[in-house]
């Protein structure tokens, strides 16, 4: 932009967003982690509106086309269930559109009317905010595109969820690639909030035992993506022909989320407590390295999540820690809070000895008595 003479130079506002840079790497993994779901919704979208158009000689299928790309989307919950909640919405905001149509015509008003009475509809059928736009919007499309024929373009927005639910078990998305990102990313997490703690317990620092605080809190929504991508991934595998073979490793891996969930639980308690004693400034290397220890067999138990043959030695490294953990044996001297510290360590074995194939009586036999 120019400026006037004499003034100082008008730059033009620019949003933050357009002047960030993009990064290439970051980029080339979006599109691979959606290539799938880019597949689903280019063959299913094209098919629907194929057969609508060329089979049953409807002259303009938009529906066939839109109720896929908008029920198979590229969100990681692509469980059956979901994409046909998704097109039951769809459907019921083209009936109400088609309804008033019949009864009251098109205009402005009416447009109002039929995204009022959809949305009202569509939140008192479901609870899912997503149901009701996705309503909402097919209402839409039908009172503003004309047709040549009432209810010709609720037969193609059931042509598009058929299609939508076919592409979902003939071409599944890989629900093993995703969950496993997800629970190594719970891994991670759990291994970062652990080297927090670790160093406040050496340093008796407690600026740092509330930053693992912190991150120990910020795991719970890590686990709900890595359940969510399970469960997603056993829903697409019941119905899909070609992830049978996957169903047995899927089902493992839920149970040591199931497990996993317990111990972040556990190690928000032991964060907490690190929190306590570090009030005192004072440096706790016991109750340190036998969290570190904790924290390395927690890696290999991670490193069993791709390969089953290794949870033997994931439940040796955690078998040797679990002998060490009698409070009274390692801090016989110690004040009842370091002795609790140590005993909080206890419970969090146990989830972790669940995570690697025993049952929760098998792991609390590994613990010594106290």
């Amino acid at each position: 932009m120019t400026s006037r003479p004499g003034s100082a130079p008008v730059t033009q506002a620019i949003p933050t967003g357009w002047r960030r840079r993009i990064d290439p790497r970051l980029a080339l993994a979006r599109v691979q982690a959606s290539a799938i779901p880019i597949v689903q919704i280019v063959v299913a979208a094209t098919g629907a509106y194929a057969f609508a158009h060329y089979v049953l000689g409807h002259p303009a299928p938009l529906m066939a086309a839109t109720v896929t790309v908008g029920s198979l989307g590229l969100v990681r919950d692509a469980r059956p269930g979901r994409v046909l909640e998704t097109v039951l919405g769809m459907l019921v905001g083209i009936v109400i559109a088609e309804l008033l149509l019949l009864t009251a015509g098109t205009g402005s008003w009416q447009i109002g009317v039929a995204l009022g009475v959809t949305l009202v509809v569509s939140r008192f059928l479901s609870g899912q905010a997503g149901f009701a736009i996705a309503a909402a919007i097919q209402s839409l499309i039908v009172m503003v595109v004309p047709s040549p024929a009432p209810f010709l373009r609720l037969y193609d927005g059931i042509i598009g969820g058929v299609a939508a639910l076919l592409v979902t078990a003939l071409i599944p998305r890989n629900p093993i690639k995703t969950e496993l990102r997800d629970g190594h990313k719970v891994f991670a997490a759990v291994d970062s909030t652990a080297s927090a703690l670790v160093q406040a317990l050496r340093r008796g620092d407690r600026f740092r035992a509330e930053r693992g605080l912190e991150k120990a809190r910020a795991i719970t929504p890590v686990v709900d993506d890595w359940r969510s991508s399970l469960e997603s991934g056993l829903a697409v595998a019941r119905i899909s022909p070609f992830l049978r073979r996957q169903r047995f490793e899927l089902q493992r891996h839920d149970r040591m989320r199931a497990a996993v969930d317990l111990a972040v639980r556990n190690l928000r308690v032991i964060a907490r407590r690190v929190v306590y004693v570090c009030d005192d400034g004072r440096a706790r290397p016991v109750a340190a390295d036998l969290l570190a220890e904790v924290a390395r067999a927690a890696g290999v138990v991670a490193t069993s999540l791709d390969d089953i043959s290794l949870q033997p030695a994931a439940r040796e490294a955690l078998t040797v820690v679990a002998s060490r953990l009698d409070p009274a044996a390692v801090l016989p001297d110690a004040s009842l809070g370091d002795q609790n510290l140590v005993a909080a360590l206890r419970p969090l074995v146990v989830d972790l000895l669940t995570a690697t194939g025993l049952t929760p009586a098998e792991a609390r036999a590994i613990i010594p008595r106290i």
